[in-house]
């Protein structure tokens, strides 16, 4: 074990109480932001406020509001929208954008870079449209109400996964994956429907300098084009284009999306930005600084620098937004009745639920039955059951769907929207009622997995808070980005404070970098500053920093703790620090552990909730039985 720090003096420790207060009363809302149910959160809120809106008094001034006209002038060139269609064929193409590039991340070197991992998210995913479309079809009626097929194609991936933080089962992490592949095809076949179906008369001309444009956009990367605004630029006007061709502007951004290349960073990138930084060490200067920064940015890709830039003003601005200008619908004088007897509602309703339901889950079961792939390890089918029923939430994709299909019929895009917004209701309660009911009859499902940590606590290697022979042992699989692994910090303190000298806290690393791309990173940083006492120090900072986890700002936090730099830098980048990492996370995997945090009282494996008075009694009933002896395997 690593010596702990020596204690502050008086006014240094009132200095660090107060910082520590204001980081413990800033860290939940921190933290609820981070997350998908964050998102979904200010999206559920929007939609709240556009149905008052529009069933209030007031409500005239809602319509209004979003029929006012804009326009943009630059010389000659004039584009004129209302403030709706800047919502939906603007700022929408931003948030398809952003999808584009985690799509091409994805399949660059993400979860989709692998045939064996994509194929059954894929025939699922496939299931997922096809069978809801059959089920609007047969239920819609007439032809004009059966244009609307495509609004039942979509999930809304920010709901989806923040309905499953909700109401999903605690290890999450692999279904997330899961679902997340899903979602990546659902939302290209959806963005490709809108281009082809749901777009007006197509002008030859600017599509083909909109093409000529993407062209130039995927080239880039072969010139070196490293920095973003190029490729940001050349997007705009690709937008502006596709608008004019008659193409429904979030083709652009998708396609946009696509075409900016992603790619692991390099060691040698890696290796130059820290020698750059550390010259600025030695000479800080503001060209030497301007030169470090540089080969910062140089070192990660366009893609995951614009998703870094991009992914909070497409989830807490746009989409929220979009919720605000499409989802009120005055549901006064007959509407609600109207559309809750309308076959149309009633078919968004069954196609988005029963269709997303039996589509996923038929999918993934006929191809896990077939041979043609595997569920991931952990994902049981109620878990699948569960997710396809999540899946039903379409809102956002599945509204501007509507709106395309019925523009200028305001009682087929009225009961269409209340079958969008039901949808997503019913969607959510069945998810969670087959979630607790795979749980009841189908029993735990890490079950068959190891109980026991296959690898006792070391004093000489584990990360240890406490005596190292102190009689009860908390053992944490965590990973620095996950917001749930944040909150447990909290507990382990209170645990900490309640038994004193005879209770140890041993942290291992469990990053998860298919959900959380800096986990790794900050891992390492955390294992590099335990080389020089550290950790702990560390430890406290990325969590309460877990917005902030690129690789300038573990550099920072090693600077502000007062660490050897040159000695920082080259641990970072070492085969020994990254190999400390992986021997945790290979240790994680032959102990059962699905997911972060998950935690051993002794060495034995916790299920269940992990609360600080849950985790108490555990404790001490371990106490009780032996005075801290470790269980034996049976």
């Amino acid at each position: 074990m690593k010596p702990l720090p020596r204690k502050k003096s008086d006014e240094s420790q009132s200095r660090s109480s107060r910082g520590e207060l204001a980081a413990q009363l800033a860290a939940p809302v921190r933290r609820f932001m981070a997350t998908e149910a964050g998102s979904s959160g200010l999206m559920l809120l929007a939609v709240v406020v556009a149905l008052a809106w529009a069933n209030s008094p007031w409500s005239e001034s809602y319509f209004s509001l979003w029929h006012t006209e804009a326009s943009v002038a630059v010389g000659d060139t004039e584009l004129a929208m209302d403030l709706g269609h800047w919502v939906n064929d603007g700022l929408m193409a931003l948030f398809f954008f952003v999808i584009g590039l985690e799509v091409r991340y994805e399949l660059s070197v993400g979860s989709l870079d692998d045939r064996r991992r994509i194929m059954i998210p894929g025939i699922a995913g496939v299931g997922g449209m096809l069978v809801p479309v059959l089920f609007y079809l047969l239920i819609a009626p007439g032809s004009e109400a059966a244009s609307g097929w495509g609004i039942v194609i979509g999930t809304d991936t920010a709901f989806l996964l923040g309905a499953l933080a909700v109401v999903g089962p605690r290890f999450v992490t692999q279904l997330r994956i899961f679902l997340l592949a899903i979602t990546v095809i659902d939302d290209f076949v959806a963005v490709t429907v809108i281009g082809v179906v749901y777009s007006g008369a197509i002008r030859l001309p600017e599509l083909i300098a909109a093409l000529v444009l993407g062209a130039v956009l995927s080239s880039l990367s072969r010139f070196d084009v490293w920095r973003a605004v190029p490729y940001v630029l050349i997007v705009l006007v690709m937008w502006y284009l596709t608008l004019n061709a008659g193409l429904h502007a979030s083709i652009a951004g998708m396609l946009g999306g696509l075409l900016v290349p992603a790619r692991e960073p390099s060691r040698e990138g890696v290796e130059q930005a820290a020698r750059l930084f550390r010259a600025f060490r030695q000479s800080p200067r503001a060209d030497v600084g301007k030169t470090a920064r540089k080969g910062l940015q140089q070192a990660v890709s366009v893609n995951e620098r614009l998703q870094m830039y991009l992914h909070p003003w497409s989830s807490y601005v746009v989409v929220p937004l979009f919720a605000l200008a499409n989802a009120g619908v005055d549901l006064r004088d007959g509407v609600l009745t109207d559309a809750l007897g309308s076959a149309l509602t009633w078919a968004v309703v069954v196609g988005l639920v029963g269709g997303k339901f039996i589509g996923i889950w038929g999918g993934a079961r006929l191809g896990t039955r077939f041979g043609l792939g595997e569920l991931p390890g952990g994902v049981g089918q109620g878990h699948v059951l569960g997710g396809a029923a999540l899946a039903g939430i379409g809102f956002t994709v599945s509204l501007l769907i509507a709106g395309l299909a019925f523009e200028g019929e305001p009682e087929l895009l009225a009961r269409a929207t209340v079958g969008v917004l039901l949808a997503a209701v019913i969607a959510t309660l069945t998810g969670w009622l087959v979630f607790r009911l795979s749980t009841m009859f189908g029993g735990k499902t890490d079950a068959d997995l190891p109980r026991y940590l296959d690898r006792l606590v070391d004093p000489e290697t584990d990360h240890i808070l406490g005596p190292v022979d102190a009689p009860l042992t908390l053992v944490e699989y965590g990973d620095f980005e996950c917001p749930f692994c944040a909150r447990a910090t909290g507990v382990t303190k209170e645990l900490r404070n309640r038994f004193g000298d005879r209770f140890r806290y041993v942290f291992r690393h469990l990053p998860l970098p298919d959900v959380h791309p800096h986990a790794e990173l900050a891992a390492r940083a955390a294992v590099a500053a335990d080389a020089q006492g550290r950790f702990w120090d560390m430890h406290d900072l990325l969590y309460q920093h877990q917005d902030e986890m690129e690789y300038e700002d573990t550099v920072v936090y090693a600077i502000d703790l007062g660490l050897d730099m040159e000695r920082f830098l080259k641990d970072l980048e070492s085969d020994r620090v990254a190999e400390r990492v992986r021997r945790d996370a290979r240790s994680a995997e032959a102990s059962g552990v699905q997911g972060a945090p998950t935690f051993f009282i002794g060495n034995r494996r916790h299920t269940g909730p992990y609360d600080a008075e849950t985790l108490a009694r555990e404790l001490e009933q371990l106490e009780y039985e032996g005075s801290g002896a470790t269980p034996t395997e049976p």
